[in-house]
């Protein structure tokens, strides 16, 4: 049968010799052009707005021209013409798919929810498990008023407001202000809530949920108070919905309900064999993240194909056939398909499983990428916006980087090493010897694996998170074997746990300790500070300029290979001197830049310096839960800043410093000011002994703040108030107390005023008769019940920052005084950013354009 074999494969092969080099995809994997014109049209329907009749059109034409040309000219029909003409016809299919996708029904739920909340009674059954957000990683979280909440998916029946009640369609996101216990998937609810519409995020780098959701057909969130406005009606819905939970709660706790187990290590498992991450702790989570290996804990193509060649094994061991070992194996998958979440590589593995597995049962041959692509068509007729998705992009890019890299990679590195013995082939009996060998060579087979990954994620990795991991393939060798073992024995010890329970038990100690060893071995790698490099965010024509390159290196053939080096190396050169002249370039500023995040009711000021300097003013929120790690941590690797020189506490209330200690933790932070008053006696809250207490433990101390810190000749930090001096100073308000700061930079101020009420806004304006200023971040979130008549116009700013949330901006109205100049609201403009050059040109950016400004 090895022999039938080859000599087909031999047959193969000359006939592909005669095909050129666009011919051979076309004719070895057609469904390539299927889902290259799938995804073209996705794309050309999202950025150009195509309307549906022309893709109609368009599919129709090709396809009827392809059909008849190959009727009459059969014998001449061209692989590549044809691959061509099913190109053009799936192009026209992916935008038609695309447009029905976002077409709502007439009574989608989208069509009752304006940009005003509305109040209602909603009907509808629970699509998934109730998640609880605890907010346990977030250390200020023991100062928020209210319970951890909690969140679902629901699919509408009904709903009421003032209007009457009416059948409706679509999902909504169900938000519960507390945990939520007893409802499961299935359940036909009713609930009494608010109805909104999901807001697109106001800060560059942060975390797009309303994009997220919209990829999902999800335009419409529910707030819901407590538990008690959720009636019950019915439990558990439909056959699948009752198996789904009976599965996973079945496979969760044969997993996991040992005593053997530590409670970091449950939920590293529960990430890794059952997909399910949102237990595992910020620190393990952020190792996995800085090393690159975060795919070895989002269920991936990897953990379903070694569960698949784990069954397989142990049916061969069995005795079954090919055959039979293949029924199981879709049997498995379809089990397994019901315990892990519905996500693109999880379901992208699972297609070619069985596509693989369908294969052996009808003893035909299969082509890896026409798998893929196959896996691609189905998923994006399915939902077309996964298209967008970071976690779509990275698994077919990295299997496709896989399928086409891997040997070429090794070939070339097994030339080179060759000539070290252990690479060469040998007679000797040696058992040491002929293990390193065999030990050489799988690790550099899994290297080339790890680099053919790696290149082709590392355009998608560059764009969505700002950071390339150079050294992800070497830390892939070394903790796969641990990943291996975890998931070999944790899959074993499910099965065992109803079948020989004392067996499960001991497997479950063994599982324990290699998990603790897994994440000690990731902390230590991760700890070692070599294995990421923050750019920043990268224009999307890089992007594309690198993945052009990889496919010129790959397709293009020139017959001098001197002439072909030369282009691959300028290729490289010209993306290294880009990207290290942009990281330069954004680490060494001319002139001043100020940006005012939109945090809601709270304050985040970063100030880069001229220079390399970084200093943070404030870091807190009302609204935002863990601002620090939501908004201010993904700022800074927008920006490409991976260290602050300072950072600069004004006074202890929550909403200027709950975010501090978790951008500690993701920055480097060399200093930590605050003001006299911070240490003194009057911490009503215990915030300000809190923060101290938890820099501590982080290796950090809060110092007292110098009059002005170190700068440049034409650049001053000055804090105006309150000065030392100040007589009856302990006797004044937090608020009052609080610190302004003065930052002057080529003829050009800002004065950041934090919390300061009356009575410090009218001593600053008699210690300062002259002061005056180009721009304001205006006192106390722009509350006019604590401002002092004519303060802001008195320093004749430009322009007035309120940073305040949506309900303070309401009642402020947005009114606007030609003396204060231009008035600008985070809570209606976004991230305001201020740029000064060295020359004193100031420029004012909002990052949510207003359709009419007053200027």
């Amino acid at each position: 049968m090895d022999i039938i074999q080859r000599k087909l494969q031999l047959i193969d092969l000359e006939l592909e010799s005669r095909l050129n080099l666009l011919e051979k995809p076309a004719v070895r994997s057609p469904l390539f052009f299927c889902a290259a014109g799938l995804i073209c049209g996705i794309l050309s329907a999202e950025y150009f707005n195509y309307f549906s009749s022309i893709f109609l059109i368009v599919t129709i034409a090709s396809s009827v021209f392809a059909m008849v040309f190959f009727i009459f000219r059969r014998d001449s029909f061209p692989p590549l013409f044809f691959a061509a003409a099913v190109m053009i016809g799936f192009l026209g299919l992916g935008g038609i798919r695309l447009n029905a996708f976002y077409q709502p029904a007439v009574n989608d739920i989208r069509n009752l929810v304006g940009q005003e909340r509305k109040l209602a009674t909603i009907r509808g059954v629970i699509l998934n498990k109730p998640r609880i957000y605890r907010n346990d990683d977030w250390e200020f979280s023991r100062f928020t008023h209210s319970d951890p909440t909690s969140s679902f998916y629901l699919k509408l029946q009904q709903v009421e407001t003032t209007g009457g009640r009416a059948d409706v369609s679509g999902t909504v996101r169900v938000r519960v202000y507390e945990p939520v216990m007893d409802l499961r998937a299935g359940d036909l609810i009713e609930a009494y809530c608010w109805l909104y519409r999901f807001q697109e995020p106001r800060n560059p780098g942060q975390f797009n949920f309303a994009r997220y959701l919209k990829n999902r057909n999800i335009y419409i969130g529910s707030s819901v108070g407590s538990r008690n406005a959720i009636t019950k009606l019915e439990k558990e819905g439909g056959l699948f919905i009752r198996l789904k939970n009976t599965f996973r709660e079945k496979a969760t706790t044969s997993l996991l309900a040992d005593a053997s187990l530590e409670e970091q290590n449950k939920a590293l498992l529960e990430a890794l064999l059952l997909g399910y991450r949102s237990n595992i702790d910020s620190d393990t989570y952020g190792a996995f993240q800085r090393t690159g290996l975060l795919h070895f804990i989002s269920l991936s193509g990897m953990h379903l194909g070694i569960l698949v060649a784990f069954i397989w094994w142990l049916c061969r061991i069995a005795g079954f056939l090919k055959r039979g070992r293949a029924m199981i194996c879709i049997i498995a998958l379809c089990i397994f398909l019901l315990i892990v979440p519905p996500r693109a590589p999880t379901l992208r593995a699972a297609i070619i499983c069985f596509v693989f597995c369908l294969s052996m049962l009808f003893r035909r041959r299969t082509n890896h990428l026409n798998n893929l692509s196959l896996a691609a068509i189905i998923l994006l007729l399915i939902r077309p916006t996964g298209l967008f998705e970071a976690g779509w992009q990275l698994s077919f890019a990295s299997v496709l980087g896989i399928l086409i890299f891997t040997d070429r990679l090794y070939f070339l590195l097994d030339e080179k090493l060759s000539r070290w013995s252990l690479f060469k082939k040998s007679r000797k009996r040696n058992l040491l010897y002929q293990l390193a060998s065999k030990t050489a060579v799988y690790s550099l087979g899994l290297l080339c694996v790890g680099l053919a990954a790696w290149l082709g994620g590392a355009g998608i990795l560059l764009y969505h998170f700002y950071t390339v991991n150079p050294l992800t393939s070497l830390w892939t060798v070394i903790v796969f074997p641990f990943v291996v073992l975890i998931l070999g024995l944790g899959y074993l010890k499910i099965i065992l746990s109803f079948l020989l329970p004392t067996l499960a038990y001991i497997l479950g100690i063994a599982v324990n300790a290699i998990s603790s060893v897994l994440i000690g071995l990731v902390e230590f790698l991760a700890d070692l500070n070599i294995s990421q490099l923050l750019v920043g965010h990268v224009p999307v024509v890089i992007i594309i300029f690198y993945y052009c390159l990889l496919v010129f290196i790959l397709f293009v053939h020139i017959r001098r290979p001197l002439i072909k080096r030369c282009i691959y190396l300028s290729g490289v050169l010209i993306l290294v001197i880009y990207l290290g002249g942009l990281k330069w370039h954004r680490a060494h500023n001319n002139g001043l830049e100020l940006a005012v995040l939109d945090v809601g009711h709270g304050q985040a000021v970063l100030v880069q310096l001229p220079g390399d300097k970084n200093v943070l003013f404030d870091a807190g929120s009302f609204n935002i839960k863990d601002v620090g790690q939501r908004v201010v941590v993904p700022f800074l690797a927008y920006r490409c800043i991976d260290s602050l020189d300072a950072v600069i506490i004004s006074h202890n209330d929550t909403d200027h410093i709950n975010g501090i200690p978790e951008i500690i933790e993701g920055c480097d932070v060399r200093d930590i000011y605050a003001p006299v008053q911070f240490f003194g006696d009057y911490d009503t809250w215990g915030t300000a002994e809190f923060l101290k207490s938890s820099l501590n433990q982080k290796g950090y101390e809060i110092e007292h703040l110098p009059e002005r810190l170190q700068t440049e000749s034409n650049l001053g930090i000055r804090f105006i108030w309150p000065r030392p001096d100040e007589s009856g100073l302990k006797d004044l308000s937090d608020n009052e107390k609080s610190l302004v700061s003065l930052i002057e930079f080529a003829g050009k101020k800002i004065l950041l005023c934090s919390d300061i009420e009356k009575y410090a806004q009218k001593r600053i304006r008699e210690l300062y008769p002259e002061l005056r200023c180009d721009a304001l971040l205006v006192p106390h979130h722009g509350s006019a019940a604590t401002a002092a008549q004519d303060f802001s116009s008195a320093l004749r700013p430009s322009i007035c920052i309120c940073s305040c949330d949506r309900r303070q901006f309401e009642r402020l109205n947005d009114k606007e005084s030609d003396n204060e100049g231009v008035r600008l609201f985070t809570a209606r403009d976004g991230m305001v950013n201020i740029s000064i050059s060295a020359k004193g040109d100031i420029r004012i950016t909002p990052s949510v354009e207003r359709r009419s400004n007053k200027q």
